[in-house]
């Protein structure tokens, strides 16, 4: 069953990021050609993996470390566990400093100088380096699609999975597609049937509302449009219209800031939701913090993705994360996701214990036709090479409502909240 809808999560990513302020392996060109099965000696050399952050983006730095963080915390748990098949992983860590120059710098110190074995969690601002990363034929695995670079090359598996060809070419003639499973649930397990867009005056701003905008209208919606000015944008207007127009829902096209500034001022008018609906990025153990001002507004707070709630310690999975990750000052659907993608990269290598843990190896198990879960976090995740984009998809959703007290409360199952939905083109 798919669940992507690469829309709301992709998208979403790089609008955060816009509205804030020789490469080759070393490896024989053999490991390329093909996976000798024949048992290889015991090799007991550390293995290097290498993770790219923007640690220093334009944007801050808790904007794109959360991967990184959960990945680290897998990797120090299995070492002390004896590591891969008796061999420590030695994680290289590379701050590209959100720009495609530090990108490169980065992708050229890991493929070559490292010769890592793997990339895993990539969270780069501006992913420049990516066709390299895949020319090397180094196995990228489970990397935040915050670009288009995981719908476009081989040898790249973003944490979401893809149906594109990646043969080079960004999705399918340069577009990609996602889904209206998020507004399906709302508006069929909350009868939710008018739907408010807020966005910047700013170009990424308004392109991301305008998407949302034609999700909404294709499940029949009544919309509201709201736009304000990225300089001074008057939210008490916005929520005073809110108001007025009955809205049960709330979509945004803003960031992080000035979604607290607009919940407070919807708490100010009195415009309560059914939903303020938040994505991946935000779903976070800060909320109480970043709202403090505005209680309703924070407690009708939703997010959607394609990952189990970081919060739902009752599953054994999540619990394993939140017992590694309990010295973390905070905690994070991004740190969860990354702790998946290391787990990933730790199953691919542990199949290739017994012929050799090369590059080759790991990107087979990537391209096998099984969809990953990580031991239940996440929905099952496939690599297709459709030659035609998909019309329509049966695409589940996970789910989770912010309750003071609680923190982030799962709403049902994420493999049963499932719909069949029309999958709607876009241009990244």
């Amino acid at each position: 069953m798919r669940r992507r809808s690469r829309a709301v999560e992709a998208l979403a990513a790089v609008l955060l990021l816009a509205l804030s302020a020789a490469c080759g392996s070393r490896l024989p060109e053999s490991d390329f050609e093909h996976d000798d099965r024949t048992s290889a000696p015991r090799d007991t050399a550390p293995l290097r993996v290498g993770i790219i952050a923007s640690a220093t983006s334009p944007v801050g730095g808790a904007a794109f470390t959360g991967p990184r963080d959960g990945a680290k915390a897998w990797f120090d748990r299995l070492n002390a566990r004896g590591g891969i098949d008796g061999r420590r992983v030695e994680v290289r860590l590379c701050d590209d400093g959100g720009s495609g120059v530090g990108n490169n710098e980065c992708v050229h110190r890991l493929v070559e100088e490292d010769d890592v074995v793997a990339l895993v969690a990539t969270t780069a601002f501006d992913y420049a380096g990516a066709f390299r990363v895949s020319r090397a034929r180094v196995p990228d695995i489970g990397g935040q699609p915050i670009g288009s670079a995981y719908d476009t090359y081989p040898h790249l598996y973003g944490i979401y999975g893809s149906r594109a060809p990646r043969d080079g070419t960004t999705g399918w003639d340069g577009k990609l597609y996602g889904g209206t499973e998020v507004y399906r649930y709302f508006k069929r397990e909350h009868g939710a049937r008018t739907a408010a867009v807020v966005s910047y005056n700013q170009s990424a701003s308004a392109a991301y509302a305008r998407l949302v905008e034609r999700g909404l209208r294709a499940e029949g919606y009544k919309v509201v449009t709201e736009q304000v000015d990225f300089a001074l944008p008057n939210f008490r207007a916005v929520a005073a219209d809110l108001k007025e127009q009955g809205a049960d829902l709330v979509f945004d096209a803003i960031d992080s800031h000035g979604n607290a500034r607009l919940c407070r001022a919807m708490d100010e008018a009195g415009a309560d939701v059914t939903a303020k609906v938040t994505n991946v990025q935000n779903w976070t153990s800060t909320v109480a913090d970043a709202y403090e001002d505005a209680p309703r507004c924070r407690n009708a707070l939703w997010a959607t993705g394609s990952s189990r709630n970081f919060d739902d310690t009752g599953h054994p999975a999540v619990r394993e994360f939140r017992e590694a990750t309990k010295g973390l000052t905070t905690h994070s659907q991004w740190q969860l996701e990354g702790w998946a993608a290391a787990r990933w990269f730790t199953d691919a290598a542990e199949s290739c214990a017994r012929t050799g843990i090369t590059r080759a190896c790991v990107d087979a198990y990537m391209n096998r036709g099984e969809g990953y879960t990580a031991g239940g976090l996440l929905l099952p995740v496939e690599f297709e090479r459709r030659p035609e984009p998909p019309r329509t998809s049966r695409t589940c959703l996970s789910v989770a409502r912010w309750q003071d007290g609680e923190g982030w409360v799962t709403q049902g199952d994420m493999n049963r909240t499932c719909f069949d939905v029309p999958q709607l083109a876009y241009a990244p």
